[in-house]
């Protein structure tokens, strides 16, 4: 029998855990980033350039945290893959990696240019795969019982009267690699994971969410009546980065106040 008194109330502790955030300077990135360095992990905050990562990662040291901005450019995957490489040599290993990075480009379906699919695709799931590919292979060298957490969307399941043809496919496809790789990287003990958000706040969607003729529409499809904060989504993340999700792989979670229920 365990010991209940200490088992539960350690089970979100992340101590000596080393953590990867890929977009961890954005709205949502930058809130896990918080939530994880709060529970103990040292962690390493990817973004395309070190301004705002920087900026973040010295906040968290003031306030105690281990907490670095590291370079990450997933448009460029062989560039990349030696980004990748040079934070396992300086961490000696993740433990966790969360991948925040996503982008779409607007367009009608039948409008749609093959330049846009291609990056939106190779943005949202190319190098979606790519990271977690180098970050198992060195957790698998090491033995490392890695967590893999990709941030999906309820567009990976729900279509949109808009033109987010190569958004929405990349979701779905995103959904359906975690799927794999989970099944592919259980016997090393690597779960992997996907939060599926509705429309979060963030600074990015602000000027949709300030409109009334968009919010009111949106939050009454919600059963709970609000939108996603970014703490919602760092709270999911702090699970899936835990020991108290050790059991749960292959899941897409959506974290979405009932809406794909009511779809």
């Amino acid at each position: 029998m365990k010991d209940t008194d200490n088992y539960y109330p350690n089970l979100f502790s992340l101590k000596g855990k080393r953590a990867l955030i890929a977009g961890g300077a954005g709205g949502i990135g930058s809130a896990i980033s918080e939530a994880l360095a709060s529970m103990g992990a040292t962690v390493y905050i990817g973004a395309r350039t070190l301004g705002k990562s920087e900026k973040l990662a010295r906040d968290l040291r003031e306030r105690g945290a281990d907490a670095h901005a590291v370079v990450l450019q997933v448009n460029d995957i062989s560039v990349m893959k030696e980004q990748i490489g040079s934070i396992l040599e300086v961490s000696g290993g993740i433990d966790i990696l969360v991948n925040c990075v996503g982008m779409h480009i607007e367009n009608p379906a039948e409008d749609y240019r093959e330049e846009d699919w291609d990056q939106v695709i190779d943005v949202n799931l190319k190098a979606a795969f790519y990271i977690s590919q180098t970050i198992a292979k060195d957790q698998i060298a090491k033995g490392i019982k890695g967590k893999h957490i990709h941030i999906s969307s309820v567009r990976s399941v729900i279509g949109l009267r808009r033109g987010y043809l190569s958004y929405c496919a990349s979701r779905g496809g995103m959904n359906m690699m975690i799927k794999q790789l989970a099944t592919e990287w259980g016997k090393y003990g690597i779960t992997v994971n996907g939060i599926g958000p509705t429309f979060t706040r963030t600074s990015l969607v602000a000027q949709y969410l300030e409109d009334p003729a968009f919010y009111e529409p949106l939050v009454q499809r919600i059963p709970l009546g609000r939108v996603c904060e970014p703490s919602d989504v760092a709270s999911l993340a702090l699970y899936l980065a835990s020991k108290a999700s050790d059991f749960v792989t292959g899941q897409i979670i959506f974290l979405d106040g009932g809406l794909t229920a009511c779809q």
